[in-house]
């Protein structure tokens, strides 16, 4: 082999290992960040009546929207920390530009990291949080078989198994979910046209709306971050003030400036006051 076909295939190795390396260590943040979120959801999560059952098909369903919640809190956390990991990871590599073992600290990997929290939160906005609460208050479509229904008698023994009924049970609420979930799409862009042909019948306004992926998501993420950001300068003063007073309540004040003649005083005052009505 050549040097040169050599060099090429070590440039590609080495290309090949960065990346499986990046993506070993996104997985592991994630994994890391959704065990986090399902202990804070479960410690705030109420407990209800079928979440102790395993067969039942409120169960599954309830753990089907757990998870898609638990996703994307997760999803949520990691924007969150994502740019203090940035700035932190930045200042490592300023500090220590020869070390070894942070290397893999590189731009590659916070712009991969970037790119994923992207497109998490634009899927977890769009389509993971209206889906898990449709799918939490769907039934499932008139004649679809339900779990425990005694008048639907099964055909075979393979269709009568718990297992089979389960998932059948739950398929059809997904069928209603996804069947929900595209008439709302279909509702929500049927007006931004209407509204589009309203404000401007060009071929500019038309040709605007294909360009949904590129310009409406980013645009439609970047308003509701600053709603988010909105709304904490809002609630932080109020979030304070209320925990200081809640604090001023619990602790108590210390009495290292108050003068002790003066109470003895006081209190010779009342026991003579006392004494007097007596």
């Amino acid at each position: 082999m050549a040097p040169v076909e050599q060099d090429a295939l070590a440039v590609r190795e080495q290309l090949f290992h960065e990346r499986v390396r990046e993506y070993i260590i996104c997985a592991l943040l994630f994994a890391s960040l959704y065990i986090l979120c399902h202990f804070i959801i479960t410690h705030f999560k109420k407990h209800t009546d079928f979440a102790a059952v395993h067969d039942d098909e409120d169960a599954a369903v309830n753990r089907i929207a757990l998870g898609l919640c638990t996703f994307t809190l997760a999803v949520a956390l990691g924007a969150v920390l994502l740019l203090p990991f940035s700035i932190i990871s930045n200042e490592v590599l300023l500090s220590f530009p020869q070390n070894y073992y942070i290397q893999w600290l590189n731009g590659s990997l916070i712009h991969g990291l970037w790119n994923l929290v992207f497109l998490f939160s634009n899927m977890s906005l769009v389509f993971l949080m209206p889906f898990a609460y449709f799918f939490t208050e769907s039934e499932g479509f008139a004649g679809s078989k339900k779990v425990g229904d005694p008048a639907r008698v099964p055909l075979c023994p393979l269709c009568g198994s718990p297992l089979t009924q389960l998932l059948q049970g739950i398929m059809a609420r997904v069928y209603e979910t996804s069947v929900v979930l595209l008439l709302l799409s279909l509702l929500v862009l049927g007006m931004v046209w209407v509204a589009s042909a309203i404000v401007g019948n060009d071929a500019a306004s038309r040709q605007s709306l294909y360009d949904l992926w590129e310009y409406y998501l980013p645009y439609l993420y970047s308003c509701i971050s600053l709603f988010g950001v909105l709304l904490l300068l809002l609630f932080t003063p109020f979030g304070l003030s209320t925990m200081f007073t809640v604090t001023g309540k619990l602790l108590v004040k210390p009495r290292l400036l108050e003068d002790l003649d003066e109470q003895l005083s006081c209190a010779r005052f009342e026991e003579a006051a006392v004494s007097h009505r007596i």
